[in-house]
C-alpha cells in the first residue's frame, strides 16, 4: 500500500514537471518566433529603399564655377509615386532646393524648383535625382541633402548627405614623384632598347668576320691543293724521259 500522502506528492512532481515542460515549449516557440521574425526584418532591410551620393560624398570646386550633386536611389521590389526632394542645412535650418515625384519606374517626374540656380539632371530610367548647381557662391559651401520615400514599401524613407567646398583656386597636384617615376622607367626601356640594339650590330659583326674566315679558309684548302697537284705533274713529266 501506499504511503498517506505519496500519491499526491507524486502527482504534484508530475505538475511541476508538465508545467516546466509547457514553459520550456512556449520558450522554443519564442525562440523561433524571435528567429523567424529577424530573418524578415533583414530581407525587409535588404529589399528597401536606399539613396546614394556615391563613393565620395564631397567635391571642392572653384567659385563661380557649376558643380553636380549626384543622387541616385535602389529598391529591389520598385517604387510608386516616389517622393524626393533636396534641401540645403543652412546652420541647422533646412531649405528646401527641389522636390519631385516619379509616378513609377520608367516615367519621369515634374519636379519643382525653389531655387534660382537650380537645374533637375536625372532621370528615372537611370534611377537618377541628381541637381545641377551653377555659378557657386561662398555662400553655398555646405551640406546639401538628398531624400526619398517610396510608397510601395509602406513609406520607407532615406537621405544621404553631400558636401559642397568652394574655393578661391583649386589645389595644385604635385607630379613630382610621378614625372620621377615615368622618367625612371622611361629610362630603363630606353637603356634596355639601346643594349639589345649593341648586341643585335656585335652579332651582326660577327657574323660576317665568322663568314670570311670561313671563306678564307676554303681558298686556302683549294690553293694547297692545286700547287700540290701540278708540282706532282711536273715530277712525273721530268721523270718519264729518264726512263
Amino acid at each position: 500500500m501506499d504511503k498517506p500522502g505519496h500519491g499526491k506528492v507524486d502527482k504534484e512532481v508530475w505538475r511541476t514537471r508538465g508545467s516546466f515542460l509547457h514553459r520550456s515549449t512556449g520558450c522554443g516557440d519564442g525562440v523561433h518566433a524571435s528567429i523567424v521574425i529577424t530573418l524578415l526584418i533583414g530581407v525587409w532591410c535588404a529589399q528597401a529603399l536606399e539613396v546614394s551620393v556615391g563613393k565620395v560624398s564631397f567635391v571642392e570646386v572653384m567659385n563661380g564655377s557649376s558643380v553636380l550633386l549626384p543622387c541616385t536611389y535602389s529598391s529591389c521590389i520598385g517604387i510608386q509615386n516616389l517622393y524626393f526632394n533636396w534641401k540645403y542645412n543652412d546652420n541647422g535650418t533646412l531649405n528646401k532646393l527641389c522636390e519631385g515625384v516619379i509616378p513609377a519606374e520608367g516615367l519621369e517626374p515634374h519636379v519643382m524648383i525653389y531655387h534660382e540656380r537650380l537645374m533637375f539632371v536625372g532621370s528615372s530610367k537611370e534611377s537618377n535625382i541628381s541637381v545641377l548647381l551653377w555659378n557657386v557662391t561662398f555662400e553655398d559651401e555646405g551640406e546639401y541633402i538628398c531624400f526619398a520615400r517610396n510608397p510601395k514599401e509602406k513609406n520607407r524613407n532615406h537621405s544621404a548627405i553631400f558636401n559642397l567646398i568652394v574655393v578661391n583656386q583649386l589645389k595644385e597636384v604635385d607630379n613630382t614623384l610621378t614625372i620621377i617615376i615615368v622618367s625612371v622607367i622611361g629610362g630603363l626601356i630606353g637603356l634596355i632598347i639601346i643594349v639589345m640594339v649593341i648586341k643585335a650590330v656585335v652579332l651582326h659583326f660577327l657574323n660576317k668576320a665568322q663568314e670570311k674566315n670561313k671563306e678564307c679558309l676554303v681558298s686556302s684548302s683549294g690553293n694547297d691543293n692545286t700547287e700540290n697537284g701540278l708540282s706532282g705533274s711536273k715530277a712525273d713529266n721530268k721523270a718519264s724521259p729518264k726512263a
